[in-house]
């Protein structure tokens, strides 16, 4: 099974991913407060919106919606799952 291991930023609309993990580079703060959101290693995200020129992303986790930016989105480790049906 050939997976592809890329960051949550890296996701377009309708995409769907799962978190593999976090890179050294997110500070432990934030670690704690994207899990406290849901964002755990394992969960399904999908991508529900991609503006252009670098505006927050729209993910969907455990049925609640998050806005975040890059400067969070680009440590978080995930495998694509193909698109979202919905």
């Amino acid at each position: 099974m050939n997976t592809t291991v890329c960051s949550l930023w890296s996701l377009g609309a309708g995409q769907r991913c799962r978190i593999e993990s976090y890179d050294k580079a997110l500070a432990e703060n934030y670690r704690v407060r994207m899990m406290e959101l849901g964002f755990h290693p394992g969960e399904v995200v999908t991508c529900l919106q991609a503006p252009a020129l670098s505006a927050p992303k729209v993910y969907r986790v455990s049925n609640t919606m998050f806005s975040l930016d890059d400067e969070v989105a680009s440590h978080i480790r995930v495998s694509l799952l193909g698109t979202d049906a919905t």
